[in-house]
């Protein structure tokens, strides 16, 4: 809004148009928050500088542990795999490496590559288990991000691509997070 007013035109136009812009897909998109209010964002951020940025961009905006999900596509530059695991180290405090789209790759392959610089990430070879146990461990002054798929609809292997969207995965996380918070008698703090 502001380089558009910066730019001349008048801030009752700027400002009665803000509502009707959509966020693009996938790109910082919140999916949804933790019963404790820790949110959880997907990002499209599958190379060193967009990691970087998108780190860089919730940092001040996270109170408590930065946490990322993510992985690297196979078939594809091998040489960012590393650095990549060198910005998760460097700017995340929690650290889960999972399968992106491995296609004709041995995923372990591209896990090793981007653990080499993170040592202290976890090496998890279920995606969806990834997101939901980032979710289950995040505190109340947390912050997630998974990183990597984005917008994307599907998880791309050798031989088949299935049905994987890190925003529908993430927002069923954080429904059986609530269920089981609630059954629990409500939410409690992580440390």
């Amino acid at each position: 809004a502001a380089l558009v007013i910066s730019c001349g035109e008048d801030p009752e136009d700027v400002f009665g148009v803000l509502p009707a812009l959509v966020a693009v897909p996938g790109r910082l998109e919140l999916v949804g928050k933790t019963s404790l209010g820790a949110p959880v964002f997907v990002d499209y951020a599958h190379t060193p500088d967009a990691l970087r940025a998108v780190l860089e961009t919730v940092r001040p905006h996270c109170r408590g542990r930065l946490r990322l999900v993510f992985g690297c596509g196979g078939d594809r530059d091998r040489g960012k795999r590393p650095m990549m695991g060198a910005v998760a180290q460097q700017l995340a405090d929690e650290i889960y490496v999972t399968d992106d789209n491995p296609r004709s790759e041995q995923p372990e392959t591209i896990r090793a590559a981007i653990c080499a610089q993170c040592p202290s990430a976890r090496d998890l070879d279920d995606r969806r288990g990834a997101i939901a146990l980032a979710i289950s461990e995040m505190g109340a002054d947390d912050l997630l991000v998974i990183a990597g798929k984005g917008h994307e609809t599907g998880q791309q292997f050798s031989d088949r691509t299935e049905p994987f969207d890190d925003r529908l995965v993430a927002a069923d996380c954080l429904a059986a997070e609530a269920v089981k918070n609630a059954d629990r008698g409500g939410a409690h703090e992580h440390s």
